[in-house]
């Protein structure tokens, strides 16, 4: 290696803080330098996660990823982000990224392994993911036995999006935000509202779990998972 100092992505779970493991509490209670990402109007749901246990005298690195449809802005940051934390790396200081969630599902630290692995020490610590979170907070397993679990991401074309919800058993539907709409319709077309719900920010201080039919007319949930079940397993 390279360097002497070690980038640790560290998944932070869903939203509780006291979803965070042993292990990330331990590193992030000895590292120098402290990453997260955080969008162009600020405030980091990683850092605000993660604060009761961020020391004060550790360095702050702020990465501003541009939400856009575009990639190039995106790639642009974390291309950024990478030069700026091999120069804590090489200068000796160990790094922390931290990531909602789980670090290697849909998490943002996986474009930073993927530059900086083959020439870094890198390590990755898991995360309670927010599937799991929406699960628990449901009090409904995600599937069981041989039921198929498809985990969706809601920006998919809708064609897309409806056939694969049409062909598994039990679906969770990720980044809903500003296409609730389209997935709400697609539910219903396919007769499935009563066996869909939503949870919001699950674990979190707003955590809420709404039945999809129960939800008002005109509500937007953006900070969701849908979990859909429709096998026959007893439970």
């Amino acid at each position: 290696m390279s360097t002497t100092g070690k980038l640790y992505g560290i998944g932070i779970g869903p939203g509780d803080p006291e979803l965070l493991t042993l292990k990330a509490w331990r590193l992030l209670s000895t590292v120098e330098v402290v990453a997260y990402p955080e969008p162009e109007n600020g405030g980091s749901m990683a850092r605000g996660i993660a604060a009761p246990f961020i020391p004060e005298e550790v360095i702050e690195l702020p990465v501003t990823v541009p939400m856009t449809v575009d990639r190039e802005p995106a790639r642009n940051a974390y291309d950024q982000a990478t030069i700026a934390i091999t120069r804590h790396l090489n200068e000796g200081r160990h790094v922390a990224f931290l990531c909602e969630g789980d670090p290697f599902l849909y998490g943002s630290f996986m474009y930073l392994h993927q530059r900086m692995s083959r020439s870094h020490d890198v390590v990755v610590v898991p995360g309670v993911t927010s599937l799991t979170a929406s699960a628990a907070a449901l009090g409904r397993p995600l599937a069981a036995r041989n039921d198929i679990l498809k985990i969706l991401p809601a920006p998919l074309p809708a064609d897309r999006l409806e056939s694969e919800i049409r062909d598994t058993e039990a679906v969770a539907i990720i980044k809903v935000g500003k296409h609730f709409d389209k997935i709400k319709g697609i539910i219903a077309g396919l007769g499935l509202t009563g066996n869909a719900a939503i949870i919001e920010s699950a674990t979190g201080d707003r955590e809420r779990i709404t039945p999809l039919e129960e939800l008002p007319e005109g509500e937007r949930p953006y900070f969701s998972t849908i979990l859909i079940y429709k096998g026959d397993e007893r439970w």
